[in-house]
């Protein structure tokens, strides 16, 4: 019997369909042991707020899933932990960044918290080799504009590193989220080179209009235009022209979630073609506009 998974195989064909070298995944998580399983559980279980929650489409061995990720051809994918409180950051960048110096194809990543000491060690993370950054404003709790992090924002810009930045309210509201508190973070560092995951879903519209007034803000597709995203958070029509438009400037990346997805890795990619934007439009998402950012 044929399973969701067995689509992944196409994967490859789908690619060089489009003249590509591969993909680059922007939104990947691979995380501590005991903190994967902890995310895992509550993703799978759900609450209150998130409904009965979902299968887990990859609870693989993290062996198992790199194999499938470089089957599939994402040539390049980051591990992206983040912290949620204080005391965590330092530990999961040490962990990201040896992840990635034995993963092939890994771009070493790092997180940050508001705390004393973040300006050091995010310093240090940079020092290390991090080339990618990623916040979770609302699984975090905290405010972008805590001062503890106004030098460490700047940095960032100057080192013109992507900062994947979970900023809105999917799948829950909490938190500092929407386009206000990464808004005026935006405004006194104009050059950060934030990448907003998933789109924004559901708040498309004001963070559509960030990554158009910001020369380096762009948007990822993690989850967006899939089956099961278009249920509760549709993609407004009325924003096609934008996303077209974004997309061929470098303002749109390809994000997956994998692995906690409740659906195929390839039902992501079929979600973007689907779109009929063009193939130029998904080689710049799915390869040109990440290569330029890494």
């Amino acid at each position: 019997m044929a399973t969701e998974q067995d689509s992944d195989a196409r994967v490859p064909d789908w690619w060089r369909g489009l003249g590509l070298p591969g993909l680059i995944d922007l939104h990947v998580h691979f995380l501590p042991e005991r903190m994967e399983r902890r995310v895992w559980h509550h993703f799978r279980h759900g609450g209150p707020l998130m409904g009965n929650g979902w299968k887990i489409e990859y609870e693989w061995p993290a062996e198992e899933r790199v194999a499938l990720l470089r089957a599939m051809g994402v040539r390049a994918f980051p591990a992206l932990a983040y912290a949620h409180k204080p005391d965590m950051a330092l530990d999961l960048n040490a962990w990201t960044l040896e992840f990635a110096r034995r993963t092939p194809g890994c771009l070493p990543s790092a997180t940050f918290y508001p705390e004393p000491g973040v300006v050091e060690y995010v310093r240090r993370a940079l020092e290390d080799g991090a080339r990618i950054f990623k916040v979770h404003l609302q699984v975090g709790g905290f405010d972008p504009r805590a001062a503890e992090l106004e030098e460490v924002w700047g940095l960032l810009a100057e080192a013109g590193v992507p900062v994947v930045t979970h900023a809105s309210s999917v799948p829950v509201p909490g938190g500092h989220i929407g386009p206000g508190p990464i808004g005026e973070v935006l405004r006194r560092h104009p050059r950060l080179r934030v990448v907003i995951a998933h789109l924004g879903m559901p708040e498309y519209d004001p963070f559509f209009e960030l990554a158009a007034r910001y020369e380096r803000v762009a948007l990822d597709t993690t989850m967006a235009f899939t089956d099961f995203a278009e249920l509760g958070m549709p993609f407004p029509a009325r924003l096609r022209p934008a996303l077209l438009d974004l997309g061929i400037s470098g303002k749109v990346v390809l994000g997956s979630d994998f692995p906690t997805i409740p659906y195929s890795y390839a039902h992501q990619l079929d979600a973007l073609a689907r779109l009929d934007l063009g193939d130029a439009w998904l080689r710049a998402v799915c390869w040109d506009n990440g290569a330029v950012m890494i």
